[in-house]
């Protein structure tokens, strides 16, 4: 990364339609190679997916529902915290809002749907 820092307000920037539900995009810069964050509304059921070089942490802020994890629940709640390594399927029940971090950053080329 050629920056010393990067700096976004999630909360100001637009939400977007994705397999969650609607996901407020921060750090995304071209020459940003870490990470970046988004803050994702889940108000049905995610879509079950996969990625083949990303991995991601979600962090719930607020609500209650599971995760599943390769077809196995496990119950989240505020203040929840799950790695999920590449190649883990994955999919968020409830109505939740969380914090997920992509490392290296979220690309939309590797996100895959059986």
């Amino acid at each position: 990364m050629n920056l010393p820092f990067i700096m976004d307000n999630v909360y100001d920037l637009r939400a977007v339609e994705c397999p969650c539900g609607l996901s407020r995009r921060g750090l995304v810069r071209a020459e940003n190679d870490v990470a970046t964050l988004h803050v994702v509304e889940i108000s049905r059921d995610a879509q079950e997916h996969y990625h083949e070089n990303m991995c991601e942490i979600y962090f719930v802020l607020e609500g209650e529902g599971e995760i599943l994890l390769n077809g196995e629940s496990h119950p989240v709640k505020r203040g929840s915290a799950v790695l999920i390594n590449a190649g883990t399927r994955h999919k968020a029940v409830g109505k939740l809002r969380i914090v997920v971090v992509a490392i290296p950053p979220f690309d939309p080329e590797d996100e895959f749907f059986d």
